[in-house]
């Protein structure tokens, strides 16, 4: 704790070029994080940090530093007691040299006890120092720690930033924290608003440095600059009569693009409106960062809103310059939507074997025509014969978009297209919404896919692209995952669950592996990928580690079963029956293992001699047609009722019954009962790793 009762508040301002605003968000933590580590290391005592940023600066608040670094007391153990004196209690060459090392007297020594043995000790005592003197070294480094997806440099190549640094500003209370890095020298003299603001704004202290951007139009505070922005669009649906279409991450990136955001709107000719509305959408998204509106029955306007970084004494000017470029963007996606109209989507196939998917894995069309093949497997083994020649079809046109014009320009729309192409072709509903829905869901938080057809066409091509990638050594090591296998495999049990599909994806699995001469032990090594996936993805649910390893190891590469049963096994886990039987199998397993030696022999009811044996016998015989019955059947509420019965039956057996009976016959008897209930637990996993 620091001697100091004094406390300043520090600033350091890092003015630039404008930053890419995909860049910020991920630097606020890292400075965050960077600054209190770099203050504790060297013992500066600190209330908290924060950090702001926009597109021309990043700043660093620490409040309630302490003008004094914290004092340094540290002991250090030498050696032994014993080995540091001798018979006279004169000090030995270990302890002087401890002592020399520690830059401590030997007189000084202490003694310490750790865990009945006594050892010297050095106390090091280390005054701290005025914080003034040490930020001068600390605020540099605390600069060179950020990094960026991409870096520049502008003076010195070993210096680099996310764009060149223009001014720094570094205050301590109202102190300068001079330093220099990259060329520039830090000072109090900041930069406003580039349009609205003083190029020059100089800053009196610490703690009015947010106040003094302020007033030249720079709101640093980003979560002031939201509430700003919304408020404004906010104020704009009157205007437009209409409600501003308010995408997250289209509102965080708006957010790190102006200093002053300035909402405002704009229109578009109603002719567009004609083209699909997710084309027109990312357009506007993509090039200008516009928000679309709806009316208020949901259907798109053609209006839009954009920030500006400006308040204009005349807006219109603003906006009509910002409808002249969409306009111009609107043009080029309609000359698209007319270029790819001009013939019919299927017409596109052929093209797709001009177009290479990964050098390994041949073309896109190859991985069609085996998507297609698997997909039509996945019919059979899902009894849906009567979609054969709907999903053949929508596995055909799958990829029959990604060649179109439309797409090369906004690959966000693929699939889309192909559904709106596919329907001005007259192809089958079915078939148009598949194209459309393969590719859900997109994320976690993604809708799956509402019909059967683009389900079993999503499921086979992750899954074909999962085998294949495995096949040729692509699979994913460490944080690379360049093929996105593992988000396929989320979407894999997503896609499964949603549509209550039990498939079994170790057949589906070797199906695609022999389709593409795929060995066993890379078969083994995809199978234990998806297992991992699918622990993961029950985790995620909130069920327990063990019970979801425990669900998947019995329901044997079917995540819908893995699901069902881990629903099931939850709603019992509490119980006092579970947790019995639970224990209960820790002691089936212990006993047998140990006499392992004494058991193979069959359980005579006729030597039983106490009533617990003659009931769990009869109890086994009773519930192991019922065991495998609902195994069977998938019937997991019927498994954990059975279960329930069972459990009684061998708790009161380890009651009443000493199984290591003196008589070797009733022994043997009673440890061939016991590998009858072992076997019978053992059909449902290894219920023991979970007491």
């Amino acid at each position: 704790m620091s001697t100091s009762l004094n406390v300043r508040s520090l600033v350091l301002e890092i003015g630039t070029e404008e930053i890419p605003s995909r860049f910020i968000p991920p630097i606020l933590s890292a400075l965050t994080t960077i600054a209190a580590d770099e203050l504790r290391q060297l013992r500066i005592p600190f209330k908290e940090t924060q950090v702001f940023a926009t597109p021309r600066r990043v700043a660093l608040f620490v409040y309630g530093v302490s003008e004094k670094q914290d004092d340094l007391v540290a002991t250090f153990k030498g050696p032994s007691l014993l080995s540091a004196y001798d018979n006279q209690g004169n000090a030995t060459r270990a302890a002087a040299g401890f002592a020399k090392s520690r830059g401590v007297s030997v007189e000084s020594l202490k003694e310490i006890d750790e865990n009945g043995t006594k050892y010297v000790a050095a106390e090091v005592r280390e005054d701290g120092k005025a914080v003034a003197e040490l930020l001068p070294t600390v605020l540099p480094l605390i600069i060179s720690r950020l990094a960026f997806p991409k870096n520049m440099y502008w003076d010195d190549p070993a210096v680099r930033f996310a764009r060149p640094i223009r001014w720094l500003v570094a205050l301590f209370g109202s102190d300068v924290v001079p330093f220099t890095y990259g060329g520039v020298t830090s000072g109090r003299v900041s930069s406003g608003h580039r349009f609205m603001g003083n190029r020059h704004v100089e800053i009196p202290s610490a703690d009015r440095f947010m106040e003094k951007l302020y007033d030249n139009s720079v709101i640093l505070d980003q979560e002031k600059r939201r509430q700003n922005l919304l408020a404004g669009i906010a104020n704009l649906e009157h205007e437009v009569s209409g409600v501003v279409e308010l995408d997250p991450e289209l509102v965080d990136e708006n957010l790190y693009l102006v200093e002053y955001p300035v909402p405002f709107y704009g229109s578009f000719d109603e002719r567009f409106l004609e083209i699909p509305q997710e084309v027109l959408i990312t357009s506007m998204k993509k090039n200008q960062k516009y928000f679309a509106v709806r009316s208020k029955e949901g259907k798109l306007k053609n209006t839009f809103v954009g920030v500006a970084n400006n308040r204009a004494v005349d807006m219109r000017v603003i906006r009509e310059g910002n409808e002249r470029v969409l306009r111009s963007r609107l043009s080029d996606a309609a000359f698209f939507w007319a270029e790819d109209r001009k013939h019919p989507l299927a017409a596109n196939i052929e093209r797709l074997k001009t177009i290479v998917y990964q050098e390994k894995l041949g073309t896109v069309y190859d991985k069609v025509i085996a998507t297609q093949k698997l997909a039509l497997w996945l019919c059979g083994a899902l009894s849906k014969h009567d979609l054969s020649q709907i999903v053949e079809r929508a596995a055909l046109l799958s990829k029959a978009d990604l060649v179109s014009h439309m797409v090369y320009e906004f690959p966000e729309v693929q699939g889309v297209m192909g559904r709106e192409y596919a329907s001005l072709d007259g192809e089958n509903p079915r078939v148009t919404l598949a194209l459309y829905e393969q590719y859900l869901p997109r994320s976690s938080s993604d809708a799956t896919p509402t019909d059967d057809v683009g389900a079993i066409l999503g499921l086979a091509e992750r899954i074909h692209i999962i085998v294949n990638c495995h096949k040729v050594g692509l699979e994913p090591t460490g944080s690379q995952d360049p093929y996105a296998l593992r988000r396929a495999a989320r979407c894999i049990n997503e896609i499964i669950w949603a549509r209550k599909f039990d498939v079994d994806l170790g057949a589906t699995v070797n199906a695609s592996a022999s389709a593409s001469e795929v060995d066993a032990e890379v078969v083994k090594k995809i199978m234990l990928f998806i297992e991992q996936r699918l622990l993961m993805q029950l985790k995620e649910k909130g069920f327990e580690h063990d019970l979801a390893r425990l669900a998947i190891s019995v329901s044997k590469d079917r995540p819908l079963q893995a699901l069902r049963l881990m629903e099931a096994l939850n709603e019992v886990k509490d119980e006092a029956w579970f947790a019995e039987l639970t224990n209960a199998a820790v002691r089936v397993r212990n006993i047998l293992q140990k006499s392992s030696a004494e058991t193979g022999g069959v359980f005579d009811i006729a030597i039983a001699t106490k009533t617990a044996e003659k009931t769990l016998f009869d109890t086994i015989e009773k519930t192991k047609p019922l065991v495998d019955g609902a195994i069977a059947r998938n019937d997991w509420k019927s498994l954990t009722a059975t279960l329930a019965e069972l459990s009684p039956a061998i708790a009161a057996f380890f009651k009443d019954v000493m199984v290591m009976d003196k008589d070797e016959r009733v022994r043997a008897n009673r440890l061939a009962l016991l590998s009858q209930a072992g076997a019978l637990i053992e059909k449902v996993g290894d219920l023991g790793s979970l007491s």
